[in-house]
């Protein structure tokens, strides 16, 4: 089962301008009129029990999955049964969410930060804190070839940043189900997969799934990933040495700059055959 966005210039996603180009002709630079599609971004509020409890800048699309995916990263919800009712309302851009009873929502006992995610939203879990994640187990294997092969189709799927630019992409890849999504925040992506996966009664697929991801790996991106409990994340791009260090101490496969036939593998190893 393949799920993924559809609808390119669709209006809740992009919005089109009259601009001018700049165009250079025999060593002459002007403008001429000319119309570009530019990236949209809402800023959705969430509330916990009719109180808002984060603000988060984002596509317009995924809002319900996107609301599920936050709160599971914050320790605020463990599964789709700590959810009493979830609602989203178009007109103001904000997902209601009550939760179940017994379920409380403790911001003081972890540390307030600002994120690396573009959206410089506020997270309320330190992405440091050892205590808040356990070790991506399982004893799934992960061809290479496979990988390889996996990257260069999520490179061709991201329709959305070719034809306008602007946002990050990601792809939770399991046999059995598969979830691509782009966004303007890359930690917009990781939290819509998770939600995706609660939502779908699915998480139990992450722990022999992989994540492709078009942007750097932070430590905020390796936490998510640890979260969800994926065990191993490609990246076309980078990881920074804190997502090193917290890779190799949860078990996680990490791989960066895969790109064509090439690549390195920061750690974990073991799963790749």
């Amino acid at each position: 089962m393949d799920h993924r966005e559809s609808d390119l210039m669709d209006e809740r996603l992009c919005e089109s301008f009259r601009i001018r180009r700049i165009v250079v002709e025999d060593d002459a630079v002007r403008m001429q009129e000319a119309e570009k599609w530019v990236i949209g971004e809402i800023s959705l509020k969430i509330f916990i029990n009719g109180t808002e409890y984060a603000s988060l800048l984002c596509l317009n699309q995924y809002a319900e999955e996107l609301a599920l995916g936050f709160l599971h990263s914050e320790g605020v919800i463990e599964t789709i049964g700590d959810v009493a009712s979830l609602a989203y309302n178009e007109r103001l851009f904000a997902a209601m969410i009550n939760l179940a009873p017994g379920r409380v929502v403790a911001k003081s006992e972890s540390l307030r930060s600002v994120t690396s995610g573009c959206g410089k939203c506020f997270t309320y879990i330190n992405p440091l804190k050892s205590d808040q994640y356990r070790e991506a187990g399982g004893n799934a294997r992960f061809s290479l070839r496979d990988i390889l092969d996996l990257m260069k189709r999520f490179e061709r799927s991201s329709e959305l940043y070719r034809d306008v630019g602007g946002v990050h992409s990601v792809l939770f890849h399991h046999e059995a189900f598969s979830f691509f999504n782009e966004d303007i925040g890359r930690h917009n992506c990781f939290d819509k997969t998770a939600g995706v996966l609660l939502k779908a009664g699915k998480m139990e697929l992450a722990g022999s799934g992989i994540i492709f991801v078009s942007g750097r790996v932070s430590s905020e991106i390796i936490t998510k990933v640890i979260r969800i409990g994926v065990p191993v994340i490609v990246s076309r791009s980078t990881p920074t040495a804190a997502a090193v260090h917290l890779a190799r101490k949860y078990n996680v496969t990490l791989l960066g700059y895969v790109r064509k036939n090439s690549g390195f593998v920061y750690s974990g190893e073991g799963r790749l055959v």
